[in-house]
């Protein structure tokens, strides 16, 4: 097991990696305060992990609320079912929601918990590869809106997070090639050594290696602690994590949540970021390639899909986050490894990316 901690003062908390965790009392217990905890997870894992999970709680009062499965299902409504649980067991301010699963399940009990009583404790137990090495570390939860993705959510910090790497043995290769999409952004926001070893291990990491997927998810960990230790509320360094999303978050809300793996969508938004970093003149075409080249290999979309179209991506990037007094905000690559916060984008070269950049089959 590793263990790395996110720095936030008295608000510190471990991120344990390895094999084998959710069987590890001693790992969960130290950081459930009070007596009463629910588990929230989704009909998928449910069957898989949730009795483990249960096991290590023996001793506490436990109940669980088991969500659908899927991005689709990320809404107030289901936030509710959550809120209703912790009710209706007459859970007190002391009690700890438990996420186990994806970043779907994770952004939902964390909300919850960030609403529940004004605020209850938080841990995250993270079963898919994109929520070992992002979503779950640094306190982003959200639920999404018919208008945009992750608009309504709040920061909230967990007091831990259990990655059990054998929960990765039954995540279908899909899921596996859309975190991969996250891993390969923190190699090319700011960790081009990074970059060089996911160009090595990448068939490794496809083949589900496990000590290449440790070594993965340890150095993006270690790369997202660092970065929201310096900017927890994404007031400026934060908003790096955030390449290819504004492109992504466009197609997950135009083609229909679910459509398209959040991962997958980030993919083919990196590439259009590194083709508008390359109309600027900050990137060369070799570079752009690099990029597509990495991505290809791990199977992760390289174009825009077919439904979208340019006009369509301008209206839903206009209702993002990072819009910012009316100004659409784009991350992109000065250089490999060295991303930065465009704000003043040439509108031009932004739609000759829209239009021309691996233009939808």
């Amino acid at each position: 097991m590793k263990t790395l901690y996110v720095e936030l003062g008295d608000r510190r908390y471990p991120i344990h990696i390895g094999p084998g965790l959710l069987t590890q009392r001693e790992l969960l217990r130290p950081h459930i305060p009070g007596r009463q905890a629910l588990v929230v997870s989704n009909t998928t894992v449910a069957p898989l992990y949730l009795e483990p999970v249960c096991a290590a709680l023996d001793g506490l009062r436990h109940e669980a609320v088991i969500l659908p499965d899927g991005e689709q299902y990320k809404t107030l409504d289901m936030l509710n079912e959550i809120f209703t649980a912790l009710l209706n067991h007459r859970f007190d301010r002391n009690c700890t929601v438990i996420a186990l699963g994806g970043g779907v399940i994770g952004d939902m009990a964390g909300f919850a918990a960030a609403c529940y009583q004004r605020g209850v404790h938080f841990i995250q137990i993270p079963t898919t590869l994109l929520a070992q090495v992002d979503s779950s570390v640094g306190g982003k939860t959200a639920v999404n809106h018919p208008l945009g993705k992750n608009m309504i959510g709040a920061f909230y910090q967990p007091l831990c997070v259990l990655a059990d790497t054998d929960t990765l043995a039954t995540l279908p290769d899909r899921e596996l090639s859309a975190g991969l999409a996250e891993v390969i952004k923190y190699g090319l926001i700011r960790d081009v050594p990074f970059l060089v070893w996911l160009e090595t291990n990448l068939e490794a990491l496809m083949a589900r290696d496990a000590a290449a997927l440790s070594e993965a998810i340890e150095r993006s960990c270690r790369n997202k602690a660092e970065i929201v230790a310096a900017d927890e509320r994404e007031t400026g360094e934060r908003a790096l994590l955030n390449l290819g999303h504004t492109f992504g978050h466009a197609i997950e809300t135009g083609v229909g949540y679910g459509e398209w793996l959040h991962g997958e969508a980030v993919a083919a938004g990196m590439i259009m970021a590194a083709d508008l970093s390359a109309r600027i003149g900050w990137l060369d075409q070799a570079q752009v390639d690099r990029v597509r080249q990495l991505l290809a290999r791990a199977r992760l979309p390289l174009r825009p899909p077919l439904a979208l179209t340019p006009d369509d991506f301008l209206r839903l990037m206009a209702v993002d986050k990072k819009v910012k007094d009316g100004r659409l905000r784009l991350i992109l690559l000065r250089d490999l490894g060295q991303a930065v916060i465009a704000s003043d984008t040439d509108p031009h070269f932004l739609r000759e990316t829209l239009k021309h950049v691996y233009p939808p089959q």
